[in-house]
């Protein structure tokens, strides 16, 4: 993927990068893996605003992604590579022998015509999915499951991978995106490869309209507000927060507090916090 740079025609265009969409083969997703869409919008069942800064936004249908690749010892055929406006990595359409078509995240030198399969004896190719007991050490993966047969839950974002580190009994270390250290059962699929669209967190939005057409509203700093709406707010003309340190508009610690529950599930299976 490569990045396209705008001169400064408008004060919109000084900034603005966008994709090339070199990759995309098809612009009209596959009418029979589609489906409605309905987004909340930060409002709860009785219409009021539970998270804020949500609203608005292009219309969007959602593509159904084969998380499971559970087609096990089926041969299926890249046809596409498309965009989907629900994530930032690109999706690639996989007819199999069988007739059947599904959606993958497209790995990184996943080309149109290529040759994928799942399964235990699937060769180390890109785009193959296998149970981590079968991938060899070293080895970049994604879309990781984190319990077997239920769909891969993490390292889908574009860009980035997994990479296996060790193996001991029933269990494989691998070394998250986030440099977490984390234990997964070897019976859990992942897919060889790099997440493609690796520019992604290059992008560069320009203009703040273009943000509300991806569903984000503007935020205001808790500083500018009045004392009754913010602990940050009050004071005369551009004043401190006049706090010991920040806190949220509930008047809950921020930057820095940890929130992660103590008495997590998966805490046992994490050797190294991410940083």
């Amino acid at each position: 993927m490569a990045i396209r740079l705008y001169k400064a025609y408008t004060p919109g265009t000084r900034n603005r990068t966008v994709s090339t969409f070199n990759e995309i083969s098809r612009n009209k997703p596959e009418k029979s893996l589609i489906i409605k869409n309905h987004r909340s919008k930060g409002h709860n069942n009785q219409g009021l605003i539970t998270s804020r800064h949500r609203g608005g936004g292009h219309k969007k249908r959602y593509r159904l992604i084969d998380f499971k690749r559970n087609k096990i010892n089926v041969q299926g055929k890249v046809v596409n590579i498309e965009y989907d406006p629900n994530r930032n990595a690109r999706i690639a359409l996989i007819s199999y022998e069988d007739g059947d078509k599904r959606y993958i995240l497209h790995p990184r030198s996943l080309n149109i015509g290529s040759i994928i399969l799942a399964g235990i004896n699937a060769p180390i190719e890109v785009g193959n999915a296998l149970p981590l007991s079968s991938i060899p050490l070293g080895t970049a993966v994604h879309n990781i499951e984190i319990k077997p047969k239920k769909g891969g839950q993490i390292v889908r974002a574009a860009g980035t991978y997994a990479q296996i580190v060790a193996k001991e009994g029933d269990s494989v270390t691998l070394k998250l995106p986030s440099s977490e250290v984390r234990i997964i059962k070897k019976e859990c699929y992942a897919t060889i490869g790099q997440v493609g669209n690796i520019d992604a967190n290059n992008i560069s939005i320009g203009k703040a309209g273009r943000n509300r057409w991806l569903g984000k509203k503007p935020k205001v700093r808790g500083v500018v507000m009045n004392p009754i709406d913010h602990p940050h707010g009050g004071g005369e003309g551009r004043s401190p927060i006049g706090r010991p340190k920040p806190l949220t508009p509930w008047g809950k610690p921020a930057l820095g507090m940890k929130t992660r529950s103590k008495k997590k599930y998966s805490n046992p299976y994490i050797l190294r916090r991410r940083k």
